[in-house]
């Protein structure tokens, strides 16, 4: 693991494969998540590709400031985030939530996004009844310390029983290290925003991954962002759930590498 220090004076953490010459891939964990759910994928990924995994503001060992948890403010971070490695363009691939940003990126600075990998994207939460329920009834109450059998069951809640035990060990550890502020804003900030109506504008070539057991992001979604998108394609992953790359790391890699070098 290692530290990059932005202009802003937030310290994040990340990990790093591949050298400055190839073609980028910078990984945005979902909420709770941090660098370390990407670590199978940067594992595999082959020659040619620099992926970079960022634990975004608030997540694993990067800084937790008391606010700033908006799609928008994380989304703050990236361009500054790719002027520190001295990167001009890169693929910007998200997770669930993530996504969000990974679209705010593309849409405010469509110079520095030189494609999008998009993993389990809603098309928006605003008004999703699940979501809205599961953050009166469970975000809000949460207190720090988070418990640790929460925080497995949440983990294990958004996969399946394909992914390895150590990683969800890994996993668990990581969503300990989200404060419960960070939760509560996050989650809040997810229900409030809708960039629907921008979508049209994006002019990065878009990779829409989506496994077809996933319970929480629903085929329509995927539809709906491909006919929303101008230049966005679909692989649909047969059997997996809400995170594909947990569940075929391998696939996952294979594919991200083959969008970058298109």
């Amino acid at each position: 693991m290692s530290r990059v220090t932005l202009p802003s004076g937030l310290s994040l953490s990340y990990a790093e494969r591949g050298n400055a010459s190839e073609r980028a891939v910078l990984f945005l964990p979902g909420p709770t998540d941090s660098w370390r759910s990407y670590q199978p994928v940067l594992d595999l990924l082959p020659r040619g590709i620099r992926g970079i995994a960022v634990s975004q503001r608030g997540h694993g060992d990067s800084d937790k400031p008391d606010a700033g948890y908006r799609i928008e403010d994380f989304a703050a971070d990236v361009v500054p985030l790719l002027d520190s490695f001295g990167i001009e363009q890169a693929i910007l691939a998200g997770h669930s939530g993530s996504c969000l940003v990974a679209r705010r990126v593309a849409l405010d600075h469509p110079d520095r996004v030189a494609g999008l990998v998009l993993e389990a994207s809603p098309t928006t939460l605003r008004d999703d009844a699940r979501l809205a329920d599961f953050v009166e009834t469970v975000v809000g109450g949460l207190d720090d310390p988070i418990s640790p059998a929460f925080a497995r069951s949440f983990v294990l809640d958004t996969s399946s029983e394909r992914v390895a035990p150590e990683l969800v060990d890994v996993l668990v550890g990581e969503l300990l290290k989200v404060p419960a502020h960070v939760w509560r804003e996050t989650f809040a900030a997810l229900r409030g925003y809708d960039d629907r109506h921008e979508l049209p504008q994006i002019e990065a070539p878009t990779l829409l991954v989506w496994g077809d057991a996933d319970t929480l992001v629903y085929r329509d979604m995927q539809d709906q962002l491909v006919r929303s998108i101008p230049n966005a394609e679909l692989l649909v992953y047969p059997g997996l759930g809400h995170t594909p790359r947990w569940d075929d790391p391998v696939r996952f890699s294979r594919d991200v590498a083959a969008f970058a070098r298109a």
